[in-house]
């Protein structure tokens, strides 16, 4: 058994590690018979110089930390008013009826859309980047918890209230434990949608984060770089994911997976 999960680990390493070396190999091989332009996309060695170069420096670990700043903030302010918002439309029927419309509206128009508004009403800056995750996340956020909440099996609720749990223990004791799993997937999902939208706001109304920085390796033809910063981006992303992934290991979380499967 042991031998076996000891095996199915080390494959889950080989594997990606594997498919890296033959991508590379590839990219490589495309670059000499010069089906890919070499001034429009570098080599690999080139990338790797450019990353030395830029992992010596201090500048890059200031636009990860500004990048991340950004997200936290915008991606923990969604969460916090969702949470309740959702809570708040499933439990409410003449609020569902009046606000679900409106809340399905603002959650279909792209965030890159307030752009504009946002460098208008804030500036430049932090601010508009946070506002732009905010815009891409809050409503999505708050539909996905309604609807967690209102599939909920009705006979979780008439069994605590046959326990005399009702009030704050029946949300803390039995709702938020049973939509735990899909709240966990919301998550992984928005922080990759915060982790997309930050790197566009920084393009466009931002002086410092990794968007910023593609959008200078790019006005001064430094292909390698760019994809230095590419590759930070999406390793950052990949650890972000693995980090919120973490959550379903939670006791509380397991009772609503299992929940799930008897379903």
């Amino acid at each position: 058994m042991n031998r076996g999960k000891a095996a199915n680990s080390l494959l889950a390493i080989l594997l990606p590690i594997g498919i890296v070396i033959v991508l590379v190999c590839l990219w490589q091989f495309l670059l000499m018979q010069h089906l890919l332009i070499d001034t429009m996309f570098p080599y690999p060695i080139q990338v790797w110089r450019a990353g030395i170069k830029v992992m010596h420096g201090s500048q890059v670990y200031q636009d990860i930390f500004s990048s991340l700043w950004r997200v936290a903030i915008g991606f923990s302010l969604s969460f916090v008013l969702a949470l309740p918002s959702g809570l708040l439309l499933a439990s409410n029927q003449l609020m569902r009826t009046a606000l679900l419309p409106f809340v399905n509206f603002l959650r279909c128009l792209s965030p890159l859309a307030w752009i504009g508004f946002s460098i208008a009403w804030f500036g430049v800056g932090d601010t508009s980047a946070i506002f732009l995750i905010f815009m891409s996340l809050y409503f999505s956020m708050t539909l996905s918890i309604f609807a967690a909440t209102v599939s909920i099996d009705p006979t979780f609720f008439r069994v605590a209230s046959e326990y005399g749990i009702n009030g704050y223990h029946r949300v803390t004791k039995v709702l938020l434990p049973a939509i735990m799993p899909q709240v966990i997937t919301l998550l992984r999902i928005s922080m990759g949608i915060a982790w997309l939208v930050v790197v566009a706001a920084e393009m466009v109304a931002g002086r410092s984060g990794l968007g910023f920085a593609i959008y200078d390796d790019r006005n001064a033809l430094r292909p390698d770089r760019l994809v230095v910063h590419m590759l930070l981006i999406g390793i950052i992303g990949l650890l972000l994911d693995k980090i919120i992934s973490q959550l379903s290991r939670m006791p509380s979380v397991q009772w609503g997976y299992r929940q799930g499967i008897k379903d």
